[in-house]
């Protein structure tokens, strides 16, 4: 049976390593108003701690003077941002965790590492708190075991730069209190963030999609198919806009998963069977007739949907990222003469 959880406290954040993830994930609470423990749990001579504080602040304040001068933040934001971050070194860590109410883990990326931190988070943290690793590599369920209470344990993977990518991902395991994941899907959104919930699964959805997509970028350059420059062309002004526009998923739907399929099915021919081979899904939707919006369902459901006015909604989107990109341009105005030679 799982605790039942009271309502939140007025506890502030711990962010636990001090490293890149840390500082950036302690930026993005600090910058919602937060106060922010960042704590280093390895012990240190006092020489080195003051050391690692001082290159956490001179990184933390190097990105919010970046914000500052791109005009996202002023220089009094910045400066209120920064002093909303408190830095604990292992000394003085169990008064930090304490009395905090969200507690994310962010030491280095093997199990010894996880299992000697959360070791220390057993013996300190509030029995109140959530805590959460920030591990992009290592399953949620292979970390839940060294946790004393596991109902109030899940992953939240972060994308760099922590403060700036809304997208956090959240992966819980079977033992995971629900009203735990609704509390850090709410504690996320109070902040900005846009919470996604995953599987157990290795790479979540970001790093697994966007592996394929680098991985093939540098095939390319490797099969001389393309520059870099070229690629990266292709991507920001072609791949990378209409994805911004539009999800992965619905991006198939609105296509056709037709499309998708036949596509697959001409480059597993023509370039690897392996990699390009569409999967099984796919096939049966194909055969179903759920095409996508042309059918009226695909991977969504566009039952009593005005079909014309998705569309609309998609193309909407689609030029509000060619504005904001700079690379729309007006029409040819109406009062000029038949156009001549092209240049």
């Amino acid at each position: 049976m799982t605790a039942h959880l009271t309502e939140p406290m007025p506890a502030p954040v711990a962010a636990v390593g001090a490293g890149r993830m840390g500082r950036g994930i302690a930026i993005a609470f600090a910058y919602a108003g937060h106060r922010v423990a960042l704590i280093d749990l390895k012990p240190r001579a006092a020489q080195a701690a003051e050391r690692l504080r001082d290159e956490a602040f001179q990184e933390i304040r190097a990105s919010l003077q970046a914000l500052t001068r791109l005009g996202a933040l002023q220089a009094a934001q910045a400066q209120a941002i920064e002093a909303r971050i408190e830095f604990f070194a292992a000394d003085a860590a169990s008064r930090a965790l304490a009395g905090a109410g969200l507690v994310l883990e962010g030491v280095p990326e093997t199990l010894e590492a996880k299992r000697e931190a959360f070791e220390q988070l057993n013996r300190h943290c509030h029995e109140e708190a959530i805590l959460a690793s920030t591990t992009s590599s290592i399953l949620v369920t292979q970390i839940a075991g060294f946790v004393h209470r596991p109902e109030r344990f899940l992953n939240m993977h972060w994308l760099n730069p922590a403060y700036l990518i809304p997208v956090v991902e959240l992966s819980a395991h079977a033992g995971t209190d629900p009203e735990v994941v609704r509390r850090a899907t709410a504690m996320l959104e109070s902040i900005g963030k846009v919470p996604v919930l995953c599987a157990q699964a290795p790479g979540y959805i970001v790093p697994r999609l966007q592996a394929l997509v680098m991985n093939e970028a540098a095939r390319m350059i490797e099969e001389g198919i393309a520059t870099a420059e070229e690629i990266d062309k292709a991507t920001r002004h072609g791949l990378g806009l209409r994805f911004a526009a539009m999800g992965v998923v619905e991006f198939i739907d609105f296509g056709g998963c037709d499309i998708l399929h036949h596509a697959s099915r001409e480059m597993s021919a023509s370039i690897d069977a392996q990699r390009y081979a569409a999967p099984a899904i796919l096939g049966r939707m194909v055969e179903q007739g759920l095409l996508g919006l042309k059918s009226g369902s695909g991977f969504y459901d566009y039952a009593g949907q005005d079909l014309a006015a998705c569309r609309e909604d998609v193309l909407a989107r689609t030029l509000a990222q060619l504005r904001n990109a700079g690379l729309w341009r007006p029409a040819a105005d109406l009062t000029l003469a038949s156009p001549g030679a092209l240049p």
